[in-house]
Formats: structure tokens, sequence, C-alpha cells
């Protein structure tokens, strides 16, 4: 609550402004996991390998997600070292089962396992390196390959974003070509749906919001819109190239001129590279105060690859997209609106 005396000094003449060019006074913050843990919660648990979780952090997340209703975890990797981590927290995992392999590559590897023997349905990155888990997820042999490539979704609670934005992809492809980011965009767009979105808005991102032969990220972006109107990107509508400004604010649209049906209204942000994307995600989370989530996608399954500074919240929200995304897979379609 604030209270103060406000002085008002009223304009002589009428004055006459369009609803973009009112102040940006912010009166609501929104919080949209919240929504999606609830969504998640309706559905039944879903089993989940849990590697490597022997810091504070990761395991506390994890009973956090079990307490909540979200998964039903098989913890991997060193027993000693996870029930150190277990009474320096104070965290109870005695209904928890324990795989006990103190090699990360291993246990790593007794997750992709689980995963083919039909025990678990996701995965869940503890306290180890994203390289470790993911090379055994992308092994030729024994992996988790699917036709699609896999690409990571940076799903954002941004306090003055009426729906979370979903950035795509800030953590596993460093350049993507062309045919990799058809990829990019179809996981992002399917993860949005999964989340309530019915059609994502989706925005390839470059530095301009015209075609340029001297940037080929612009190239790229007109290519994937097009591809879109084809259908061979389904389930969206997809727009480019479009600069950061006019793809989420209107204003900076209504200023260019632009006619999309996308610009000034983003809910999927695809940039043109991994450190654009991931620039643009620490941004929002460390300067715009936005909680992040995350997922890999176009595996098998889902795979929670949270930071190891995430905070519990951030793996809680990351096991409701799991969950949701799941649903999604075997049904088609997303149970919920998230707009109603």
């Amino acid at each position: 609550m604030a209270s103060g005396l406000a002085v008002v000094d009223a304009p002589t003449s009428t004055i006459y402004l369009k609803p973009h060019e009112l102040p940006g006074l912010l009166l609501s913050e929104h919080d949209h996991f919240h929504r999606l843990i609830e969504e998640a919660k309706s559905l039944p648990q879903m089993p989940t390998a849990v590697v490597c979780p022997d810091d504070a952090n990761s395991l506390a997340g994890t009973l956090l997600a079990m307490n909540q209703g979200l998964i039903n975890p098989i913890l991997i990797g060193s027993q000693i070292a996870i029930q150190k981590a277990a009474q320096l927290g104070s965290i109870d995992i005695s209904n928890m089962q324990l795989i006990d392999i103190a090699d990360h590559k291993q246990a790593a590897a007794k997750a992709v396992e689980l995963v083919h023997q039909k025990q678990v349905a996701a995965i869940m990155k503890g306290n180890l390196h994203s390289d470790v888990l993911l090379s055994q997820i992308v092994k030729k042999d024994g992996g988790l390959r699917t036709s699609r490539r896999i690409s990571h979704v940076f799903v954002l609670n941004v306090l003055t974003f009426e729906q979370p934005l979903f950035i795509s992809d800030a953590a596993i492809n460093i350049a993507p070509d062309l045919a990799t980011k058809v990829d990019i965009v179809q996981n992002a767009i399917d993860l949005a749906r999964a989340c309530g979105i019915v059609l994502p808005h989706v925005a390839i991102l470059s530095a301009v919001e015209t075609v340029s032969l001297s940037i080929p990220s612009s190239m790229d972006a007109a290519i994937l819109a097009k591809m879109a109107d084809r259908g061979q990107i389904t389930g969206g509508q997809v727009d480019g190239p479009l600069a950061m400004d006019n793809a989420i604010d209107m204003s900076a649209a209504l200023t260019k001129h632009l006619n999309s049906p996308v610009a000034g209204k983003a809910q999927v942000l695809i940039v043109p590279n991994l450190e654009a994307g991931n620039m643009l995600a620490k941004e929002l989370t460390f300067v715009s105060h936005a909680q992040p989530a995350g997922l890999v996608l176009g595996a098998q399954v889902p795979i929670m690859l949270t930071s190891r500074a995430d905070n519990e919240r951030a793996r809680l929200a990351s096991c409701a997209l799991a969950q949701l995304y799941h649903q999604f897979q075997l049904s088609g379609y997303s149970s919920f609106n998230l707009s109603e």
C-alpha cells in the first residue's frame, strides 16, 4: 500500500490520445506460472528421472514438485552426496527411489535407459553440467533422438506481460541453420500450445524488420514466415523478420507502419543464434526481474534443463511445463485456454 499527495495541473484544452499513446503506468503484475502449475496438478504425476540432485536447490525443487503432485521422482546419482545435501537442507528423501551411481555420465546414461524401459516420462537435470546430460540424450546409439532437432525454450513470467513469453533457442543450438530453425520454431509453438495459448503469435527476430541481403537472419526469418504460410510449420501465426521493439510493443509497430498479424503482440520470440537468445533471456531475468523456467524439446521425452542456480520455483514451473507438454504429446491439444 502506498499513500501520498498528487497535484494535478489540468490542461487548458482537450487532448485526444490513442490507446497505444497512453503513458506506461503499471498497475498490475501477472503470475502465469501459478496458473500453469495449477493446471499441471490436475494431471497424473509424471515419473521423472532426476539426474545428480546432490545440491540443496535441485533436491528441494524435486521435493517441492513431488509434494505439489507434479512428478514422481527417481533420484540417480551418488547416494552419499545426495544424502549429505538432504541433511544440510533438512530435506526428507525417504519416500524417493534412489539409484546409486556416482559418475555423472553414467547417471545420465541410466536416466536415458529408464526412458527406454518406460519407467520414466521425463528427465530433470540436477547438479551436473548440461553437456554431460545432453551428450547421452543426443547420442546416435541408445539416445533419445527423434526426427526433430532438439531445442531449448525459455518460458519467462514477465510481470508486466499478459501472457508468458517464450524464447528459443538460447541454450543448445549455437548457430542454427535454416533446417534447424524450422524445428526450433515448431518445438516452441508446440510448447506454447501445451501451455494454453491457442494460436501462438511467433516473431522471428532479426536486427531489422525488413529483409536485408546483408543480414542472413532477416532472410531466414522471411523464409520461415513463408513456410508457415505454406503449412510447413503448423499451429502458430509466424511472421518475420521483426526487430525486438516492434515484435512486442504495439506503439513501435504502429510507428513503423508494419502490416503484420504478429507485430506488437508476439508471445514467442525466435532468436537468430544462441548468444542473442541467452543475453535476451538473462536480461529479462536479471534486469526486468522475470521468473524463468525452461524445457528441452525434440527428444523422446521432455527434459527440464534448469540452471544449477535456479531456485525451487523455477524448477517447479519447469516440472509443470514438462507435464503439460507430455499431455500435449499424448493428446495433440491443450485442455485449457490460458487467456480465459
